[in-house]
């Protein structure tokens, strides 16, 4: 699944839903919604009264799936909502009636999701759970020239600052707009363009890489939106990593650590010693043992704590803002599942030159086939020959892998499969509409993605197309009843053994699958109570239509045997893999929790998520172990994850890239509560 940054669901859902004021004179407006390649993936229309009543429609589809909203608003005298009214269908198929009304200074709202009241709602600006980014536009005008944040309703409060300028269009439609950062709505910035002046107006929304909004007639100027938007964000990342990030210059020692053995799952025996020089580790000895003649510049007593390899997030789409989350978590490796290949690109570029906060990054190649459905990222082919000029173009760029997607010519899988291998590289994916997990696993799959993509193996035919929501529906319905000791069952895991196939759940992601709106998410109730007001609120969304008690226990208990299904495959002797493709750092520690309460002992879910993430992302020889010559990936844990899987989010320190990372301090940036105490800290050397 593709994702935005992470930020509250609510915020997510304004993100995609791009729209204007109303102004006095206005008539029917219309945004276009660009993704990837160019491709028309979605439209706003707007149309208001002279009074300021206003109907907006937005519909976006992308990837087979996407939201449809129709709303009707009303503007207070102060410019924030006084009615507000949205109907219509989220991503994923669930109902959107949502209502808000303000009055005197009292509100109050109702959704699927939530409801409320204030006698305080004077001077703040009420925050659609799934509406229109109309929104935005009320956020920039009630933040123009303000000195103090701008109250949100139901919670939190939001601050903005311009970041550039630039000149849009030619002839009659030339226009002056300026980039605006919004902070307080979610984890990191959130960025729009907007035009200037005292009572501006939204002019665009990009996520770089991946979705453009802007007015008909503009989209020649996504490019230099885009570019500008890149460096004015170049400008505010580039003090992260000198803000955040110790370099350890000369040899350091951390002592008296319990150092894990990932290759054999389990702790070495007393403590250890540790020493690290020009960001590799050069020395594990018993502690107190000491290196003949060595001066270490700086050391840190671990005081038993456990001493992880770096741990590998297998399922990321990376972002540039997203990696204070993953070091703060552990994650020094993410492997990139079908990022846009010029942003990936740049990622890679800037971690590696230290122009980015970020963990390590290993890019597999994104290949789809050309469809209504397309997700438009990486290549989209139509034939044989595009999909190995898309190959040749990987293997050249360093590339160890592919993933192919759901709309890809199955005609041409297998040869397709037969060249990446041929090149040298792995193959993973989907598995494309119309087949069955069993289907590519024969034509020569490594490793298959998502745990809805194996179990439709026993659920579709050669006629379902699962390019639709149906690649979550059916699966939801349908595993409860699965028997898993039957002979299909089993015939089929006997096949992903036989081949040394590699299984990347994702079981976090599809906690939604039985999330009714109301409910926490169970995936992240556990830390909710450490992220902002605004990020805590979007995780009551669910998403999927649950109209029934009926439907709510067959989704729960189908989600609870793919859970046991993957402890089956890990006992069978399938190679499983760690992977997230959601919230950057908190969903790989679901993800681990999820292994063993799947029946899977917590030392060898930690083997999975460092030697396997090491081993299937091709990087062994330097990662995913702690060994002599190998790099100085570390994550010190507060706790005993061994015993308690929990502990893992009890980060104290990471060190990665030669520096040392404080996970507190980098939370305490993002606006979440830290997970340790007291960190264990550095100490110089004496003279």
């Amino acid at each position: 699944m593709r994702k935005l940054k992470p930020l509250s669901l609510a915020v997510m859902a304004t993100a995609l839903a791009l729209m204007l004021a109303p102004a006095a004179d206005a008539a029917a407006r219309r945004w276009l919604v660009i993704v990837d390649g160019g491709h028309k993936a979605g439209e706003q229309i707007l149309d208001c009264s002279p009074r300021g009543e206003c109907r907006a429609s937005f519909v976006f589809k992308d990837n087979g799936r996407g939201p449809e909203i129709a709303e009707t608003f009303r503007l207070a005298a102060d410019g924030s909502f006084a009615d507000y009214r949205a109907t219509g269908k989220t991503t994923f198929g669930s109902s959107v009636d949502e209502r808000f009304s303000s009055s005197a200074g009292r509100a109050r709202w109702q959704s699927t999701t939530e409801r409320g009241e204030t006698r305080e709602a004077a001077g703040r600006l009420y925050v659609p759970m799934n509406g229109s980014a109309a929104v935005w536009e009320l956020m920039l005008q009630l933040t123009a020239g303000r000195a103090t944040p701008l109250g949100l309703l139901p919670a939190g409060e939001v601050a903005r600052r311009t970041l550039a300028t630039l000149t849009v269009g030619e002839g009659a439609t030339r226009r002056e707009v300026e980039l605006v950062a919004f902070n307080g709505l979610g984890l990191t910035p959130e960025m729009v363009w907007s035009t200037p002046g005292g009572r501006p107006e939204l002019f665009a929304f990009i996520v770089p890489g991946y979705l453009a909004q802007v007015p008909e007639g503009y989209e020649r100027d996504i490019a230099r939106l885009t570019a500008a938007q890149l460096e004015a964000e170049s400008v505010l990342l580039a003090s992260l990593p000198r803000r955040l990030a110790t370099p350890m210059d000369g040899l350091s020692v951390i002592r008296n650590a319990r150092v894990f053995d990932s290759e054999n799952a389990r702790l070495m025996e007393g403590l250890r010693d540790l020493y690290i020089l020009r960001g590799r580790i050069a020395a594990v000895l018993p502690a107190g043992e000491g290196l003949a003649d060595a001066k270490p510049v700086r050391s840190l007593d671990a005081a038993g704590r456990v001493l992880l390899p770096g741990l590998f997030d297998m399922h990321g789409h990376v972002s540039r803002w997203e990696g204070g989350l993953n070091l703060a978590a552990g994650v020094t490796t993410v492997r990139d599942l079908g990022g846009d290949n010029a942003t990936v690109q740049q990622i890679i570029d800037e971690t590696a030159s230290g122009r980015l906060f970020g963990p390590r990054i290993v890019p597999a190649g994104f290949l789809e086939g050309e469809s209504p459905y397309s997700a438009r990222n990486g290549f989209v082919v139509s034939d044989l020959e595009g999909a190995k000029r898309a190959i040749d173009w990987y293997a050249a760029h360093g590339y160890p892998q592919v993933k192919i997607y759901n709309s890809f010519p199955r005609q041409h899988l297998r040869d397709t499969v037969a060249y990446a291998h041929q090149r040298g590289l792995r193959v993973s994916g989907h598995v494309p509409a119309f087949m069955r997990a069993q289907d590519v696993i024969d034509a020569g799959y490594d490793e298959l993605q998502h745990i809805n993509q194996v179990m439709l193996n026993f659920l579709v035919d050669d006629r379902t197309d699962t390019r639709t929501l149906q690649r979550f529906y059916l699966p939801a319905a349908g595993t409860a009843a699965l028997d898993f000791d039957g002979p299909r069952v089993q015939a089929f895991i006997r096949s992903l053994v036989d081949r040394k196939v590699v299984v990347d759940p994702t079981l976090t992601t599809f906690d939604f699958l039985r999330q009714r709106d109301g409910e926490r998410s169970a995936a992240y109730a556990s830390i909710l109570g450490n992220l902002p007001v605004n990020v805590q609120r979007g995780f009551l969304s669910g998403g999927m239509e649950i109209p029934n008690e009926r439907l709510h226990a067959l989704y729960n208990q189908s989600y609870a045997r793919m859970i046991e299904f993957v402890g089956r495959l890990h006992r069978a002797g399938v190679p499983l893999v760690a992977g997230t493709d959601a919230i950057a750092g908190f969903t790989l520690h679901r993800e681990l929790e999820l292994y063993v309460q799947a029946g899977i002992p917590a030392p060898e879910v930690l083997r999975i998520a460092t030697w396997n993430g090491a081993k299937y992302a091709r990087v062994l020889e330097d990662r995913g172990s702690i060994a002599v010559g190998k790099l100085a990936d570390l994550v010190l844990v507060d706790g005993d994850p061994t015993r308690d899987i929990s502990a893992i989010r009890k980060v104290a320190l990471v060190v990665s890239q030669g520096a040392s990372v404080d996970p507190s301090a980098v939370y305490r940036e993002l606006g979440v509560r830290p997970f340790v105490e007291a960190a264990p800290a550095w100490v110089a050397a004496a003279p």
